[in-house]
């Protein structure tokens, strides 16, 4: 009977394994995910730099989410294919520079990071191995330049308020494809320009249409505040310059 019992619990187990590694497989597209940072800043709850130092005035990245397309997602799906930094130290400046952290406390990335890949990217595994997942997303990020792109359409963060469509219609026209957008609510209630999604095939290259947008929550304009001050220099391209006086935000 003991040894019934024993055969029954390795079996499970197996079972258990393979359940893992299909769920981690069965996905339809990616979601690439870039967040503005003064709008994630300029809330009541306020936001924290990462100890390497204020990100710049740039988008950065939140996450690539494997998802399904009737709108849900995996996650979690290997609790034995944990964070580890060492896999991708190569790429740890480029993660600080365009995957910062702005959670309090103060962290230098490593858990954000690790959140990601934890909860988002063991689900991609048939696709994309640890170190691929976080160089496909800084690839991703370099070919959709979001700040390029709502610039050159005359959208920049400098606290006033834009058009939802035009900001769309800006994107859709850089990429070929319309974004998903969501928007959060600063200290005085004003609705905000906070995430921009992309869709993205499997393999995490190439950017396809999506088959389900997230709900905007956003109204029919929204603020695009600031994360340092922008101008324009004589080249007629965008500089960041840190100036206390005009600043809206502060670290919490």
């Amino acid at each position: 009977m003991k040894s019934s019992n024993f055969v029954f619990v390795i079996f499970l187990h197996i079972l258990m394994q393979l359940f893992s590694q299909c769920v981690s497989q069965d996905f339809d597209y990616f979601c690439f995910v870039q967040s503005w940072p003064g709008s994630y800043c300029d809330t009541r709850r306020g936001c924290c730099f990462p100890t390497t130092g204020k990100p710049k005035a740039d988008f950065g990245i939140h996450g690539l989410w494997p998802e399904y397309n009737d709108g849900s997602y995996p996650s979690n799906c290997d609790p034995h294919s944990v964070f580890d930094p060492s896999l991708v130290s190569d790429l740890k400046e480029d993660l600080q520079r365009n995957w910062p952290t702005l959670a309090c406390p103060s962290g230098d990335g490593n858990a954000f990071w690790g959140h990601e890949w934890n909860k988002h990217g063991t689900c991609s595994e048939s696709s994309l191995n640890q170190h691929g997942y976080f160089a496909s997303a800084l690839k991703l990020k370099r070919k959709i330049n979001l700040l390029g792109i709502l610039t050159n359409s005359r959208i920049k963060p400098d606290g006033r308020f834009y058009s939802i469509n035009r900001i769309k219609n800006a994107i859709r026209e850089a990429t070929g494809f319309t974004p998903g957008i969501k928007c959060n609510v600063d200290g005085d209630s004003n609705s905000q320009l906070y995430e921009i999604f992309i869709c993205v095939d499997k393999n995490g290259l190439e950017l396809i249409r999506c088959p389900e947008l997230p709900k905007q929550r956003c109204k029919s304009t929204v603020e695009f505040p600031y994360f340092g001050a922008i101008t324009t220099n004589v080249n007629g391209t965008m500089e960041n310059v840190e100036d206390a006086d005009v600043l809206k935000l502060s670290a919490a």
